[in-house]
């Protein structure tokens, strides 16, 4: 199972429980709603964000709640950091290319 954040958000599923987590803790139950898979599927997912600690866990009486934690994240911020002058680069060269079209 994997327990890295690189890992974790490779499934686009498991990217999406995340991101409906953004808004506040859920029951897993409400998050296996929003997609075409079992509960047991969607806790499969879960417990790998769990492993990466982009989860946490919370029981509240039968239900279980999942808190989104969001500090692991900067890992692939910090990652992704050396490549921000890639990007600014290019929204560089396609602003020019649209002040070229639109004097």
């Amino acid at each position: 199972m994997p327990t890295d954040v690189f890992s974790a958000l490779s499934n686009p599923v498991r990217r999406k429980l995340l991101e409906s987590l953004r808004e506040g803790p859920r029951a897993v139950n409400d998050l296996a709603g929003q997609f075409a898979l079992s509960r047991p599927a969607v806790s499969e997912h879960l417990q790998v964000l769990r492993h990466a600690h982009l989860v946490r866990e919370e029981p509240r009486g039968r239900q279980r709640y999942y808190h989104l934690v969001a500090e692991p994240l900067a890992e692939v911020h910090d990652w992704l950091h050396p490549f921000e002058h890639y990007w600014r680069e290019r929204m560089r060269s396609l602003r020019d290319l649209l002040d070229e079209e639109n004097p």
